[in-house]
């Protein structure tokens, strides 16, 4: 089915030279991207889009539209910590666990894969759709390959700090140092939506502004 993802601004995250021309710009206002399956079939202003595709299911979204982003400490997050279950609030509280806390915990291989889903979930609402590994333990290495998440080699991420942060930008100096890649016409349908109204105020306010994750085509977030 074809999809037309619009919001006020798309930003492609290439650079102006490389953006492919007019059919496929860096930045466009009242922009579009229209997926078809699991891949991008084009990139541009909203009117031409669904002019061009009349029967194409809409969503409009607030903000602007973004490539998915890439969590570079996805080890540190998700076999360094665990995420507590929302059963679990009263004691363990509702933030990832580490360091003496995690040490005295009974984690088991089990537990491991639960923490590491509820984890790869909690990312889904930052706009992550690529995450950093290898990993090690096998309950985790299972849970990001059900997620749908794409894995990536963590060669040039920037040095973890204390609380390591669920937020991409946490680490990143632009938008492109945040994403996986640019959005491309033919590539993976990846996509985040983020509630403001440019690129400097996303980096100011952070990946929790995410209102949409899109992941492989598929709307895998949405924020009530």
């Amino acid at each position: 089915m074809l999809t037309l993802h619009t919001a006020p601004l798309v930003l492609t995250a290439a650079p102006p030279s490389a953006a492919g021309g007019a059919s496929d710009p860096a930045a466009v206002p009242d922009g579009a991207v229209l997926v078809d399956g699991d891949r991008i079939a084009a990139i541009g202003p909203y009117r031409e889009l669904a002019a061009d595709r009349p029967g194409a299911r809409v969503r409009r979204w607030p903000g602007l539209i973004t490539p998915g982003l890439r969590q570079w400490h996805g080890r540190r997050l998700l076999e360094r910590a665990y995420h507590p279950d929302p059963r679990e609030a009263d004691d363990l509280g509702t933030e990832p666990l580490t360091g003496e806390r995690l040490a005295a915990l009974e984690m088991t291989a089990t537990r491991w894969g639960a923490g590491a889903r509820r984890g790869l979930q909690r990312m889904l609402g930052y706009g992550t759709t690529a995450v950093a590994g290898p990993f090690e333990r096998p309950a985790v290495r299972t849970a990001v390959a059900r997620s749908g998440l794409v894995e990536v080699p963590a060669d040039g991420a920037p040095e973890p700090a204390a609380g390591v942060s669920l937020d991409p930008f946490r680490y990143a100096a632009d938008l492109a140092a945040a994403v996986r890649g640019p959005l491309a016409v033919g590539g993976r349908a990846d996509l985040a939506v983020f509630d403001v109204p440019d690129e400097p105020a996303l980096l100011r306010a952070g990946a929790a502004r995410c209102v949409a994750t899109v992941l492989d085509g598929r709307l895998v977030y949405r924020r009530r």
